[in-house]
């Protein structure tokens, strides 16, 4: 799955709808930060397994540095895994 930065998103849109168009699936990131996912109409997103769940928990603890973010935002960080 291809990712993108979020400016580089609103600045292609076009080419990435096209690419979605096709059957790909493109993650837009924010800070580095997956914020949403393009995917083609009807298909649906996969559920992710348990070690994939783990992974992605594990990489928010590395990103995340106590005193730089508040309890708050550090549970809508983890809520995306």
């Amino acid at each position: 799955m291809a990712s993108v930065g979020a400016f580089e998103a609103k600045t292609h849109l076009s080419e990435l709808l096209d690419r979605v168009a096709r059957g790909e699936r493109i993650t837009i990131t924010r800070h580095g930060v997956p914020a949403a996912v393009l995917i083609p109409v009807g298909q649906k997103e996969r559920k992710r397994t348990h070690e994939e769940i783990v992974k992605g928990m594990r990489a928010v603890r590395q990103r995340v540095k106590p005193d730089k973010m508040s309890v708050r935002q550090m549970i809508l960080e983890g809520r995306r895994y």
